[in-house]
């Protein structure tokens, strides 16, 4: 068994991308829009912060208070859009349950949306144009790229269906010619179809929820999920000792899928800043 070290190779990324980025003109910049403090919401915008200046990237950060209106955070969107020195437009979802979230991701600028979530990016990935790639299922490929994994002929099934995962992540192996399945934790018969996977991808959020029964021997398992255990540490969707034992190539839930997610957000803002330097 062979663990796919996210932590390395989003490093790797981001020496690469800083590099790219200290060759042009400007530097690229990322706008992030925080509403409230949700404390999960509050890490992981520190940590595209840190991610950043690890890039040589100019960032600004918003914070509102979690009682504002949609009009005033729409207003603040329109005037990101406008900006010449802001490539990169984030914001950190879930959003306060009186925000309307589709109309705030309609809002961004599609040549700005660099989470890959507006519906003329989402429409590019369906077809195969280019464009911005969705954040974690591209750190996915990636990861599947550096171990010279090829996903061309093989059976990949998909446990998820969100719009933000399971379906990009569906559409990005299918475009690599595997044979995609699309499940999710109320499909009849989870277990045998997990079972037929050479690629097995959860992403559902639920803990424990791929065993080692529902694992073929030698499968690629990628654990997308986020969970906290009893303890209180982090923890995937895959019963990671126990599925190990099978797998011929495994993700760690901390230091897998989650810090390529990151890389893959630095990668779309300098794609972001070349196009619009001309450089693309």
């Amino acid at each position: 068994m062979i663990l796919l070290d996210g932590k390395a190779l989003a490093a790797k990324i981001k020496a690469e991308t800083r590099q790219k980025a200290e060759q042009m003109a400007r530097r690229p910049g990322l706008a992030v829009i925080l509403v409230g403090e949700d404390p999960a919401s509050r890490v992981y915008v520190n940590g595209k912060r840190r991610d950043c200046a690890e890039c040589g990237f100019y960032s600004e950060e918003y914070t509102l208070p979690e009682t504002v209106c949609q009009a005033q955070l729409l207003e603040l969107i329109e005037g990101l859009n406008e900006r010449g020195d802001i490539d990169g437009i984030l914001v950190q979802l879930p959003l306060p349950g009186h925000l309307n979230e589709q109309e705030v991701i309609n809002a961004i600028d599609p040549e700005k949306d660099v989470d890959c979530f507006h519906p003329v990016n989402v429409g590019k990935l369906m077809i195969g144009r280019e464009g911005f790639l969705p954040c974690t299922p591209a750190g996915v490929m990636a990861l599947l790229d550096e171990y010279h994994i090829d996903p061309a002929g093989k059976r990949a099934v998909v446990v998820g269906r969100s719009n933000i995962v399971g379906k990009p992540q569906a559409i990005l192996l299918l475009q690599r010619d595997a044979t995609v399945t699309i499940c999710h934790s109320r499909t009849p018969g989870l277990a045998e179809i997990c079972r037929q996977a050479d690629i097995l991808v959860s992403a559902v959020g639920r803990r424990g929820l791929i065993t080692a029964d529902m694992a073929k021997e030698g499968a690629v398992v990628i654990d997308v999920a986020m969970n906290r255990n009893e303890e209180g540490k982090l923890c995937g969707d895959v019963d990671f000792d126990a599925v190990a034992l099978k797998a011929s190539y495994i993700t760690p839930v901390p230091g897998g899928v989650g810090p390529m997610t990151r890389a893959v957000l630095m990668k779309n803002t300098l794609y972001s800043a070349q196009r619009r330097q001309n450089l693309k």
